[in-house]
């Protein structure tokens, strides 16, 4: 019989083991207790949408929108697609489900996310992150809490050589002026533009001030500054103000833009010098027109998102708070007490690992290949006032090999009880 061939992963996703694994769960957890600090609470939304969901509020003329969805049609005609991104789920989920009554809404969510894009270090097509969002809330304090939420958490990630970026898109009246601004100007350099450039000057001009290609950067360099309103030079005062009372360092970035129309005000990326040219590891800002687009009243609202790889790659070494035992008997004999002992240590918060090994030479093996933190070795039996007593021989560091004799205290046959003694 022929042999089956065995299905290849699919480009761009991942499946995660051992120390990954445990990396990319470490940031979860920092995430999910930062954000309780914070009190912002978990919302769950659905992995697909209605593609127009995504074609809304991303807008048809982006990448995401014309390149990278991965959109196809259910049996029932309808146009779905795998989310991209979370904020606009949260967004449709805030009007459909009721979630209006609880504003200002503090939410924060994580999970996989999926863009058909080319892979790269740290970059995948199905990818995870984390997300957090303030719905209804119009005051800078807002802009300043996410943005206390992501400085800690970085710091508490120990993610390494990050700097907060900082801008401000004004409020409408200055977003319209400044878009109108850079029309003019970027008409005049139409002629040395770049093909994308000019599809970005018919529908989304501000794109172009962050483009790569080197025939736009002239243009982008030289375009007019936007003259904010005194209400929007108001907003982004507060917020720096805010952050310098919170500690939180900044610096300027003028030309760290949102394109889409209903982003306003507070602009913000959190970038590191450890990813080379791909240095964001968490984004966002305000984006007060969004929940129009959407088919709801005007609601301001803010948020970011953080790649979940990313923070897995640079985060550092977590603070150990378990540890992994193995449990060896001498003999065969002293399986069942090797049993008892391993269940007990369970009971009392204390990880072993069971290697389904049949002889006690394989279970070290198997132990040390698994890399526990140490071997506890069945000895011997005896009695003393406390009851059965198992001394015991641990190796407390197997990498090093350091070793201490102890004698484990082990009430049977019911008792769950173990106390480790030098």
């Amino acid at each position: 019989m022929a042999r089956r061939e065995t299905p290849r992963p699919i480009r761009g996703t991942q499946s995660l083991r051992g120390e990954e694994a445990e990396r990319f769960n470490h940031v979860v957890q920092t995430f999910d207790r930062v954000r309780r600090l914070y009190g912002f609470g978990r919302v769950e939304v659905p992995v697909f949408e209605a593609t127009a969901v995504f074609a809304r509020s991303l807008g048809e003329t982006t990448d995401v929108v014309s390149k990278e969805m991965y959109s196809f049609e259910d049996r029932g005609g309808d146009s779905l697609t795998l989310r991209p991104e979370f904020t606009a789920g949260i967004a449709r989920a805030y009007l459909t489900e009721g979630w209006q009554q609880y504003a200002p809404l503090k939410v924060a969510t994580h999970g996989p996310l999926f863009r058909y894009e080319r892979p790269q270090k740290g970059r995948f097509r199905q990818f995870h992150q984390l997300d957090a969002e303030v719905i209804g809330a119009a005051e800078p304090a807002a802009d300043v809490e996410l943005l206390c939420f992501a400085d800690q958490l970085l710091r508490e990630l120990k993610v390494e050589g990050v700097t907060l970026k900082l801008n401000t898109l004004g409020d409408g009246e200055s977003r319209e002026a400044w878009r109108a601004a850079l029309v003019a100007h970027f008409e005049a350099y139409r002629g040395d533009l770049s093909e994308d450039s000019l599809r970005r000057l018919e529908k989304n001009p501000m794109r172009i001030l962050d483009s790569k290609d080197p025939r736009d950067r002239p243009a982008a360099d030289s375009a007019p500054k936007m003259m904010l309103s005194g209400a929007a030079q108001d907003f982004f005062g507060k917020v720096r103000e805010g952050l310098y009372a919170a500690g939180v360092a900044y610096e300027l970035a003028p030309h760290l833009v949102r394109g889409l129309d209903y982003y306003r005000h507070t602009a913000f990326e959190f970038v590191t010098d450890r990813l080379g040219a791909q240095g964001t590891v968490l984004g966002g800002g305000r984006y007060d027109g969004l929940i129009e687009t959407l088919g709801g009243p005007a609601t301001p609202a803010v948020g970011w998102a953080a790649g979940i790889e990313r923070l897995a790659m640079l985060a550092g070494e977590a603070l150990r708070n378990d540890w992994l035992l193995a449990v060896i008997p001498n003999t065969c004999e002293q399986a069942e007490q090797a049993a008892a002992i391993r269940q007990s240590l369970r009971n009392n918060g204390i990880g072993v690992l069971e290697t389904f090994a049949s002889t006690s030479k394989r279970q070290k093996e198997q132990a040390l290949k698994a890399k526990v933190d140490g071997l506890l070795y069945v000895r011997g039996e005896g009695h003393d006032d406390y009851g059965p007593v198992v001394p015991l021989f641990l190796v407390s560091d197997t990498i090093r090999g350091q070793e201490a004799l102890l004698r484990l205290q082990l009430a049977l046959p019911a008792g769950n009880t173990a106390i480790a003694t030098a």
